[in-house]
């Protein structure tokens, strides 16, 4: 079968004369095309949701230095978790989005006539949002493990005592101390100066799981917004679903 055959233009004239140009495929291959994007909604949907709660959940334990209430009382709390990224970047942005893209696979599962292209645009304009939520978490989340966590340490060398502080966190490129007793890039991988932290108890160990289960989450996040970014715009050209006897799906 020829190209020509399969694709074709088609120009429809909408209230208020505007015109819609969209692309007409023949009716088997355009019900494959359909059937595929509308599965592929109704994976990445649910995908989406799990992994938006996830990283709520991870950024709101890491609110809790150590699992301990009083840190967070007393602000003794980690820049990057203050931020919250894993709430309103690769949280609730994230779900906000996932909750539409869900809806709308499942809505249009039975081939209804349920305005797909539009759902199909509006999924595509989302998941680009989710994407910049996911993409903005990753990088805090990344300097938050980097960092290493606020913390307790002994700065006795320079005549303070106990300080509350970053130690892991290279300054400038400082003739070492106490405060990093092992390199921004190189403490993740040395778990016995891990101890440098007094307050809170394992600390260390908190921060670099919490940060990265964000990481984890918010790249998988960052996959699924593309693949759905995608989905969308060919959702926009053959439409979520195809009527069951191969016809083409009406236009909003």
């Amino acid at each position: 079968m020829g190209a020509a055959s399969i694709y074709s233009l088609r120009t429809e004239l909408l209230p208020g004369g505007c015109c819609w140009l969209t692309l007409v495929t023949s009716p088997s291959v355009a019900a494959r095309q359909a059937m595929c994007v509308g599965r592929c909604s109704r994976i990445v949907g649910p995908c989406l949701l799990v992994l938006g709660t996830l990283s709520v959940i991870a950024n709101i334990l890491l609110l809790f230095p150590g699992g301990e209430w009083k840190y967070l009382a007393d602000g003794h709390i980690t820049k990057q978790a203050k931020v919250m990224p894993g709430i309103w970047g690769g949280g609730i942005t994230v779900l906000l989005v996932a909750t539409h893209i869900t809806a709308v696979g499942w809505r249009c599962a039975g081939c209804s006539d349920c305005g797909t292209r539009r759902n199909a645009f509006l999924s595509a304009v989302l998941s680009k949002l989710a994407l910049l939520g996911s993409t903005v978490c990753f990088i805090l989340s990344g300097v938050g493990l980097t960092n290493g966590p606020l913390c307790l340490y002994n700065d006795s060398e320079h005549g303070h005592g106990p300080t509350w502080g970053y130690p892991f966190l290279d300054t400038g490129g400082e003739v070492s101390d106490n405060r990093v007793l092992a390199s921004a890039d190189y403490f993740l991988y040395k778990p016995d100066t891990w101890d440098t932290c007094l307050e809170p108890v394992g600390i260390v160990a908190w921060n670099v799981t919490f940060f990265s289960l964000l990481l984890l989450v918010s790249a998988t996040e960052m996959v699924l917004a593309s693949v759905q970014i995608l989905n969308g715009c060919v959702g926009c050209l053959c439409g979520f679903c195809e009527g069951k006897q191969g016809r083409p799906t009406p236009l909003d």
